[in-house]
């Protein structure tokens, strides 16, 4: 039986979009409830079932829009209500990570805490596992914030970048600068440079830590929620949530506090990892047939068919002749099919759709 930390919490995102898994992800049933790579569970129930390794199952919060309560329930049938933290109003991540904060903090002094995305891929759960604790014994140790960095294995323009100055021999590298997404030319360059690591969006720090640097980096949002912290983790917080938290500044815990602090270290991540941010992605990351098509509940029929990313939402036939790296998805209303090349507009696509019928369909 698995020995766990009490001090340790985890706290995953889960109120996204991923518009660009369209249509099978929608505004009312996004891609992180869906069972993406075919294996029986959502990346939701992967990434809790992950996270459950390091952290007490009831030291797992879900942060999540009020309009995925109930998904987050039927998923996840052994959390509590207190373990799912709603948010009233779409804003970006720095709001939603200090309310969680404070609420750890509160309940637990000594907590430490991860925050991580509910929608990646992590095909080595043992060394997940073994860089999360490594994390979580650093953090308990000093006032550092901590960021894991994903080691660049092409030159990707799609990812922000984290320069940290390299020490031989240290797990934790001190971060430099966190950089915006690249151009191809500087994508290769940090590359040959060996210091930069793919920002994964997955952090750990002391709960009582990460509301200092709220404190000190943000005021006005530290003021704002900590006005409410009598009444977190009682029964008046959902109401003083509701009429504070649409208050908050539209930002990122990036831009808020990681790249303000001079506090902040990476670990390069010993493990292989995905965004899952694209149908692309998706191709790349499950098995293929010898043609390098990738099936995920289809059974396929083909003819000259090779690079396909094929997806049904039940195990429909398909048949296939003369097409190369193509995007096919036949969900219930909608049937997409768009070469790979254009997967970055299915979200305009999508747009454009919802414009010409139903809304439903989007």
């Amino acid at each position: 039986m698995t020995s766990y930390n009490k001090d340790y919490y985890a706290v995953i995102m889960a109120g996204g979009v991923g518009s660009r898994f369209w249509p099978l992800s929608t505004a009312k049933y996004p891609k992180q409830f869906h069972d993406m790579l075919g294996i029986g569970e959502t990346l939701l129930q992967s990434t809790f079932n992950r996270l459950r390794n390091v952290v007490p199952h009831e030291n797992i919060l879900i942060l999540s829009n009020e309009a995925y309560n109930d998904i987050i329930k039927e998923q996840l049938p052994k959390i509590k209500q207190e373990q799912i933290i709603l948010e009233p109003a779409m804003r970006n991540t720095a709001p939603c990570i200090l309310l969680a904060a404070m609420k750890i903090k509160k309940k637990n002094p000594n907590a430490v805490m991860i925050v991580a995305p509910s929608d990646h891929f992590i095909n080595d759960e043992d060394a997940f596992v073994a860089d999360i604790n490594l994390a979580f014994e650093a953090a308990i140790k000093e006032d550092i914030l901590i960021t894991l960095g994903i080691k660049p294995t092409f030159p990707n323009t799609g990812y922000g970048y984290i320069k940290y100055e390299q020490e031989e021999g240290k797990d934790l590298q001190k971060v430099e600068v966190f950089t915006e997404k690249p151009t191809l030319r500087n994508a290769k360059k940090y590359l040959e440079e060996g210091n930069y690591v793919w920002n994964a969006g997955i952090f750990i720090w002391k709960a009582s830590f990460i509301t200092d640097s709220f404190d000190a980096h943000l005021p006005e949002m530290f003021k704002l929620f900590n006005e409410g912290e009598k009444v977190l983790n009682t029964s008046k917080e959902e109401k003083f949530v509701a009429e504070t938290y649409p208050k908050a500044q539209n930002i990122s815990i990036d831009y808020a506090i990681m790249e303000k602090s001079d506090s902040v270290y990476v670990i390069p991540a010993s493990f292989k990892w995905s965004d899952l941010g694209t149908w692309g992605s998706l191709h790349e990351e499950l098995p293929k047939d010898r043609n390098d098509n990738a099936v995920v509940k289809a059974q396929l029929m083909h003819e000259d068919a090779t690079g396909n990313m094929i997806y049904t939402h039940n195990s429909k036939v398909v048949v296939v002749d003369g097409l190369k790296d193509y995007i096919i998805v036949d969900d219930k209303d909608v049937l997409l099919i768009v070469p790979k090349e254009k997967e970055q507009d299915i979200k305009e696509i999508r747009n454009k759709v919802m414009e010409k019928f139903d809304e439903s369909l989007g």
